[in-house]
């Protein structure tokens, strides 16, 4: 074991320098720096090497943590990126956004007291380091193929699938509904958290390893659209990438008035403005306003800062539970706390107050009961616990469903779940429709954009292993493959 790892005993945890929270509420800019090559390595030597690495086992990606920081703490910046891509096609982004206070880092074997390995910027702080050093190259095939793969999607499934389908030798083509590619990291995620010529880069890696990509393309049966059965008959097989964007909603009286918005759309409209979009004024800007968020998850922290910077006159975020059982990143609400915003901690909506413009919420103080079946503590209403909070824009973070493919895509063969969501074989992630396969949050539901990229990676070698049994098939049978699809 190399000499300059172990050092957790003698050197505390330090996250990369962080602007103050004066400056950056007042932009969109990404609030880390990256760490120095010193900081970097000394970070990185803090790993402890142990025999059960922890961190690896509880990363969906199954990254091989303690190599990279080992590598990292002896210069070898090269190395460590070569073994950080290997098992992640974005790391740079994960190194970003990913909670992990909850994934690597809430499993460090570290004792307590002294702290876990800073793992999440020390991955970032690599990955740049490779852009900036010219080490990030396209992934080019060996060997060009004539099958041809359609993904419908272009956010971080679609693409991780695209990447690895591309590096083997499909002609690889991506529609997604929106005009620019990378889905919920693009318009979902502030720019405080991922600016957006991160993603941009990674778009033209894959363009220039010949991903072609058709944007502002909805699938469906309308004017423009194309079918899943057309699609079905321009490609080999097809991998559904969407995503899940429904947002769930909220009753309760008063439920339909003006100024209560969904998360997303608020979101969206607040990205496309960074990027330089026309947008229309309106109740999709806090500013000048007394915001309410509803709900407790990263979408919630994405609302409550984002409203900060748009200028709230106040932010709350309303949540039933407490802060030990939110779902949120503990960091993210640290962030947000310095930034402003404050925390009505067990709290539920009970109705909004208002004629036809909301003024205000009417919340239920709870109180934390017996665990359910999920070992999840209940909550319960408190006794005279009614209150009102202010508010003239209140947005609803409260997650996603999944949209009805079946009814939108006049695909009635493509089976789905009780929650919408689309079933597959769990280990070959194909659909009930042969040669059509799903993977990401329209599988599994709403989750992390780390669990969305191992499924757009393992889907691609389940669709990779398909393709090469059709082949065999077709030769057996003295069938002619299908000839590769041209880019429109």
């Amino acid at each position: 074991m190399s000499a300059k790892m172990l050092s957790f005993v003698s050197v505390p945890q330090a996250q990369p320098p962080r602007r103050e929270a004066g400056e950056r509420r007042g932009d969109f800019d990404e609030i880390y720096e990256d760490f120095t090559p010193a900081q970097a390595g000394t970070q990185a030597s803090r790993c402890s090497q142990c025999g059960v690495p922890f961190c690896s086992i509880h990363c969906p990606l199954g990254n091989n943590i303690p190599d990279w920081l080992m590598l990292t703490a002896e210069g070898r910046l090269e190395e460590a990126y070569a073994v950080s891509q290997a098992t992640n096609t974005f790391p740079e982004i994960c190194g970003r956004i990913c909670p992990q206070d909850r994934l690597c880092e809430g499993n460090c074997v570290i004792e307590k007291g002294f702290e876990s390995v800073t793992i999440g910027a020390v991955e970032r702080y690599i990955t740049d380091t490779a852009f900036e050093k010219g080490w990030v190259k396209p992934a080019m095939p060996v060997r060009e193929l004539s099958s041809s793969v359609g993904i419908i999607g272009a956010g971080p499934a679609g693409l991780a699938a695209a990447e690895r389908l591309r590096a083997t030798g499909h002609q690889v083509h991506v529609y997604d509904r929106h005009d620019r590619v990378g889905g919920l990291l693009i318009y979902g995620i502030p720019g405080f958290k991922l600016e957006k010529d991160i993603v941009a880069r990674r778009e033209k890696l894959l363009q220039d390893q010949g991903v072609v990509f058709h944007l502002s393309q909805a699938i469906g049966s309308g004017e423009g659209e194309i079918t899943l059965k057309q699609l079905r008959e321009r490609h080999d097989a097809v991998l559904i990438a969407t995503g899940v964007y429904k947002a769930r909603e909220t009753g309760g009286p008063g439920a339909g008035l003006s100024g209560i918005v969904r998360a997303l759309d608020y979101l969206t409209v607040s990205n496309r403005r960074s990027l330089g979009d026309e947008v229309p004024a309106g109740e999709l800007d806090a500013a000048g306003k007394d915001v309410v968020v509803i709900g407790g998850g990263d979408t919630a922290m994405d609302c409550v800062r984002t409203a900060i910077r748009q200028g709230a006159r106040s932010v709350k975020c309303l949540y039933r539970r407490d802060r030990a059982n939110m779902p949120g990143s503990v960091r993210e609400v640290k962030n947000a706390e310095e930034e402003g915003v404050e925390f009505v901690w067990l709290a539920a909506p009970e109705a909004f107050l208002g004629d036809e413009t909301v003024t205000g919420v009417r919340a239920q103080r709870m109180r934390l009961g017996l665990p359910d079946a999920t070992g999840r503590q209940s909550i319960e209403p408190e006794p005279d616990g009614l209150f009102t909070i202010k508010a003239d824009l209140v947005i609803k973070a409260l997650g996603f469903d999944p949209e009805p493919l079946p009814e939108l895509w006049q695909a009635a063969d493509l089976e789905v779940s009780r929650w919408g969501t689309v079933k597959v074989d769990r280990e070959r992630f194909e659909t009930s429709i042969p040669g059509v396969f799903a993977a990401g949050d329209i599988v599994r539901g709403a989750s992390l954009v780390v669990w969305a990229i191992r499924d757009g990676r393992d889907a691609a070698a389940q669709i990779d292993r398909w393709i090469g049994e059709q082949t065999v098939g077709e030769q057996v049978t003295g069938k002619q493959a299908s000839a590769p699809v041209a880019a429109e």
